[in-house]
């Protein structure tokens, strides 16, 4: 343990001074106070911040410079805790050209431009200070949504940080970044323990590593050529452990809630109960949900069915069970009896929005290579400036797109979606046209206008994938693409690991259908499959996502406004769970790295990748 713990304090103590290099600096900017004022930008601080004249005017000609529309500043005097977290997080390299990285900043001030304050409805910022840093930290997260690849951030050597901040006030600042405090210090009182007891067991590693641990902040922001001068650095390295001990826990026991809104006058409005809401509908029950069970395969109309699995809400822990069965003849996996509309709507809510929604924006935040590898995969077949327009089916939330035009910078890509994430996705500018609705509702309206459709992970939800299949065919212009990705249920890690197989991903999965079946269908409406990709679609989680839903399973959380209430032994029993299952977490992770070398190079995983061509003519 102890060297595994040194191994890791050296990896990060490396990696901080290597983004320490990479860190900007605002050059001086001469005579500022004689130069009239910037139009089009705002400069704005945190309470007890200010900023100099010279500060603003170096600011926004080196976000000029550099193409910038938001300029995170950072104070050179920035806490050395601070900035340790701040480099933890921003790789300052890659950041302005990181479309899916999510805003982060330092939390003292913030160079906006006018336009994209308009955009994401935050434009009263200019004349309403932040009331809290955490405020500010939230509209930096905000506002990078809407200058995915224009946000930057520069050590501004003439600003000073000011009052440092209560410890308390960590819990409300890592919210504010979409960070869940709760776990994090657990995390971190987890790795003092493993340190302490290092040191007591006197192994070979135990007293390297906790030193290190202790020296870290002096190492990565000691000297003299570095942009950051810490004020506190010597008090900050002398009293590391007792410093890092009282803010996880002051943090771990915070009982402030609250996310900080990056909005004016955000959050002031009552919200209805949604516990009451939850009671109210599962009051009559869930078998309400479910269709009757048909006797035929939707797939190929054979009778010969078999249970493939049972599988209760282990997404989000509400109540219901549900069956996936098997068509003996063709291999088609599909939810019987499956979910009514207003079932699907229960399922859904607070999973992609509402509740569930930050979370889920974190997630497909992170599949920045995914993205890319789907957008590549057009590349052999499409003309060197790319294909004109794109509708990506299914898009969510839009991120898929905002990642896309890193790989086609001239493509015009249209997103559609059920839900309304697909209209932020427009209104942020990753999708240039959001349509809200049922791809099929879009048939005729649409038809002909697309050189590229994409469905990512999106047949598999839809109650009639045949009917979604007729849609693409008549969006596409002849001879246009076809890019389509799945489950694969004939996946190796589907029988291993039975009912915890995260890709079941029930109730939401109405349909899973094996490749030759869609290649079957492809031909049948027209198409030729040009690709067809299995090992590079294959995704990491495999059992990572088995422990998730198995901490869901064993201890749901008490918290959810469906839960049947809330007491001392359920909140016991979950943090045991949690507690219990980091181990196994760290094991997965390892156990999905090998998988996934293991899937690449036998080009078999969890997930397929197809490509068609409609056929002119």
């Amino acid at each position: 343990m102890s060297l595994a713990l040194i191994t890791a304090l050296g990896a990060g103590t490396v990696r901080a001074r290597r983004r320490l290099r990479a860190l900007p600096v605002l050059p001086a900017a001469t005579g500022a106070t004689l130069l009239p004022r910037p139009a089009g930008w705002y400069l704005i601080t945190a309470p007890g911040v200010e900023a100099d004249a010279a500060t603003f005017l170096a600011a926004c000609a080196y976000a000029d410079r550099q193409g910038l529309q938001v300029l995170d500043l950072i104070p050179a005097d920035l806490p050395a805790e601070q900035a340790l977290g701040l480099l933890r997080l921003v790789d300052p390299a890659g950041y302005p050209q990181d479309r899916l990285a999510e805003g982060r900043g330092a939390g003292y001030a913030v160079l906006v431009a006018e336009a994209v304050l308009d955009r994401a409805g935050s434009g009263d910022w200019a004349a309403t200070a932040p009331r809290t840093r955490s405020e500010l930290l939230a509209l930096v997260r905000r506002l990078k949504e809407f200058a995915p690849a224009a946000t930057g951030l520069a050590v501004a050597p003439g600003l000073r940080s000011g009052p440092a901040g209560r410890p308390t006030d960590r819990a409300g600042e890592l919210r504010a970044q979409g960070l869940p405090p709760g776990p994090l210090a657990g995390a971190q009182l987890a790795g003092l323990a493993a340190l302490a007891a290092g040191c007591v067991r006197q192994g070979r590693w135990g007293a390297p590593a906790a030193l290190l641990y202790w020296l870290q902040p002096y190492a990565v922001l000691g000297g003299r050529r570095g942009p950051l001068r810490p004020a506190d650095l010597g008090r900050a390295t002398a009293g590391r452990p007792w410093h890092s001990l009282r803010t996880a826990l002051r943090t771990a026991t915070s009982t402030d809630t609250t996310t900080a809104d990056p909005r004016p006058n955000g959050g002031t409005a009552p919200a209805p109960d949604p516990a009451a809401a939850y009671r109210a509908e599962l009051a009559a029950g869930t078998d309400r949900f479910l269709e009757a069970r048909r006797c035929d395969c939707p797939w190929c109309g054979s009778e010969q069915l078999a249970v493939r699995v049972r599988v209760p809400d282990l997404l989000q822990g509400k109540p219901g069970l549900f069956v996936l069965e098997r068509c003996g003849d063709c291999g088609h996996v599909f939810q019987n009896p499956r979910l009514t509309p207003e079932g699907l709507d229960f399922y859904y809510r607070d999973f992609y929005d509402g509740r569930g929604g930050e979370g889920a924006g974190t997630v497909f935040g992170r599949l920045g290579e995914s993205y890319r590898l789907r957008a590549e995969m057009v590349r052999p077949y499409a003309p060197p400036a790319g294909p004109a327009s794109w509708l990506d089916v299914g898009t969510g939330h839009g991120h898929f797109c905002n990642a896309a035009r890193a790989v086609w910078p001239d493509t015009r890509f249209d997103g559609l979606d059920m839900g309304e994430g697909v209209r932020a996705a427009e209104l942020r500018g990753w999708a240039d046209t959001g349509y809200q609705g049922q791809f099929p509702e879009f048939a005729a309206k649409l038809a002909g206008q697309y050189e590229v459709v994409s469905m990512f992970h999106y047949l598999e939800h839809t109650r009639d994938p045949l009917t979604e299949l007729d849609t693409a065919a008549t969006v596409l212009a002849p001879g246009g693409h076809l890019v389509i990705e799945l489950p694969d249920p004939e996946s190796r890690m589907a029988r291993l690991l039975g009912p915890a197989w995260l890709p079941w991903f029930q109730p939401q999965h109405q349909h899973l259908m094996p490749a030759a079946n869609l290649r079957e269908a492809l031909a049948d409406r027209g198409f030729t499959v040009l690709a067809e990709e299995h090992g590079p679609a294959h995704q990491g989680n495999d059992f990572f996502g088995a422990v998730a839903l198995t901490v869901t399973r064993l201890a749901p959380d008490p918290h959810s406004p469906w839960a049947a209430g809330t007491t001392p032994g359920r909140r016991a029993l979950r943090h045991a769970v949690r507690a219990a299952s980091l181990p196994c977490f760290v094991a997965a992770a390892g156990l999905d790295t090998l998988r996934s070398v293991v899937a690449r190079l036998t080009d078999g995983g969890n997930a397929y990748r197809m490509l068609a061509r409609k056929d002119e003519g």
